[in-house]
């Protein structure tokens, strides 16, 4: 008998050994006290990414960073905001000092000795959870940027890029809030209209290539495009894609389908028009049988209902508005039909007629998969600014408005399912105050604008977090408004989860699985 026979042997009557000791000494049936339910615990590091803001030299941008104060985190962490293609070189001094010098340390440009001194110091740090951290950029080459949180940091993080351009084409308030990276994406109520000018900004935060393939959808179905599949996104950097290049039909609303065949990107929609103004348009939620659009200002002067249905089965979908006293059908748009494949648009007018609303898309029988967004204008004549409202996810467990002033904010809130309880809290301004929070009760199928609680000896701006009591799904946006030479110009961000924590499952050593 050889050496590797008496081993194998040897290794049988011990793995015999092992497996009788399990069969003897086997646990009780897995249950409460072998695999418990799942901890929720807060997140450890999150990763954000900001389009560059704006191509016109007459923007004059605002980032806004903040974190809720969230129990159980460790006392250590930063948070930061850096030009897309740069390194960090945080030490961990968290000492809230972001960069207002001057261009040459936004951009990087100047000499050899100024962009040396960009790439030692990012844009924005964050000093401490519950205080707003804000930095400045001017003009038409401020870069893209990516964020990372990490330690108390990281649960919640919230980062906006608020924008002012004074005149050209997409002028206005524009407002984009910085988000994760992904590998899909839906867009619907973009333009190739010959006075849109419409460009989808795809950021890369990794270390690798991202390749992306952007699909355009009409009313007609697809549109026939030319260099829309495999668009390369270097890594650390953002490209902006103009969508009138990718096509030649020219058509008033169209749909996006931005799908990432290797890496990830944060994308957002950049839409200017000629005379209307301009915004950002968020992605869609995930294309559901019902969909939530929320928080319609209240002085809106014209609605835009655009729909989408990725699949070849059509769509009929219920079409009802949560108003302050409940839901509404608008008279001669009770329902909405979508052919597959195709994008619909319906004009719903001055739907809101002065109240609080909110789009509540339900299907007329069975469930078929769509996404939407509103164009919303505000205005008369001339004077008329527009803005996006995509259809949005639940505000969950908990969700941030960041860059609040005093006047010129509204948050919206809608329940369209149950009654349910909510509390906000107003966080202590950028530059001093005290935190103050206001519950709320929003009754089953209403929308209400709710009075904000604003910190006490306010000074700077704020940050709103709102987080439901009850186990009612609520839907949340908030509106910023900033008058200027008679243009009312606004702009408006749905409240999804912030994903500031994450579930960590509990478990027991079982022996049992070595018979399995």
């Amino acid at each position: 008998m050889n050496r590797t026979t008496l081993s194998l042997i040897a290794g049988t009557a011990a793995l015999a050994a092992v497996t009788g000791f399990a069969a003897l000494n086997q646990p009780a049936a897995a249950g409460p006290d072998t695999a418990r339910a799942a901890a929720e615990l807060p997140v450890e590091r999150t990763s954000l990414v900001c389009p560059a803001p704006s191509s016109s030299d007459l923007a004059e941008t605002a980032y806004t960073a903040f974190t809720p104060v969230t129990k159980g985190t460790q006392d250590n962490g930063s948070a930061e905001l850096l030009p897309a293609g740069q390194e960090s070189t945080d030490t961990g001094d968290e000492s809230g000092k972001g960069d207002k010098d001057g261009t040459d340390e936004k951009d990087g440009k100047g000499d050899k000795g100024d962009k040396e001194k960009a790439a030692e110091k990012p844009l924005l740090t964050q000093k401490a959870p519950g205080t707003p951290a804000v930095g400045e950029t001017d003009g038409g080459d401020a870069p893209a940027l990516l964020g990372t949180a990490e330690g108390r940091f990281a649960p919640g993080w919230t980062v906006q890029a608020t924008s002012e351009v004074a005149a050209g084409s997409g002028r206005g308030l524009l407002g984009v809030t910085c988000t994760p990276a992904d590998t899909e994406f839906w867009f619907p109520g973009v333009s190739t209209a010959a006075d849109r000018t419409d460009y989808v900004h795809l950021t890369n935060p990794d270390d690798s290539a991202a390749v992306a393939d952007i699909e355009l959808y009409g009313k007609d179905g697809a549109l026939q495009t030319t260099v829309g599949e495999g668009i390369t996104v270097p890594p650390n950097s953002s490209e902006p894609v103009l969508l009138s290049t990718l096509t030649d039909e020219k058509q008033d609303d169209v749909t996006v389908h931005v799908n990432i065949r290797s890496g990830r990107v944060g994308a957002a929609v950049q839409a200017l028009d000629d005379k209307l103004g301009g915004d950002w348009l968020a992605a869609s939620a995930e294309p559901a049988g019902s969909l939530v659009i929320p928080g319609i200002p209240k002085d809106a002067t014209a609605v835009r209902l655009v729909a989408h249905t990725p699949g070849d089965t059509d769509a009929d979908l219920k079409v009802q508005l949560a108003s302050p006293t409940g839901l509404i059908t608008p008279a001669g748009h009770e329902t909405l039909h979508i052919k597959g494949g195709m994008t619909t648009a319906v004009d719903l007018g001055d739907v809101t007629r002065g109240e609080a609303g909110s789009l509540i898309l339900t299907p007329v029988d069975r469930s078929v998969p769509v996404v939407a967004a509103v164009r919303v204008l505000r205005g008369k004549g001339d004077d008329q600014e527009s803005a996006f409202i995509p259809a949005a996810a639940p505000v969950g467990t908990r969700a941030s408005a960041v860059d609040n002033s005093a006047k010129g904010s509204t948050l919206s809130l809608t329940a369209p399912r149950g009654t349910a309880k909510v509390k906000v809290t107003a966080s202590a301004g950028s530059g001093g105050g005290k935190a103050a929070s206001q519950t709320y009760t929003i009754k089953k199928g209403t929308t209400q604008d709710v009075e904000l609680p604003v910190p006490d000896g306010l000074k700077g701006t704020y940050a709103l977090t709102v987080e439901p009591l009850t186990d009612t799904q609520v839907y949340a946006s908030r509106t910023l408004k900033a008058t200027r030479e008679g243009v009312p110009g606004f702009t408006v961000q749905t409240l999804p989860d912030d994903r500031g924590t994450v579930a960590v499952p509990e478990a027991d050593e079982d022996v049992a699985v070595l018979q399995k």
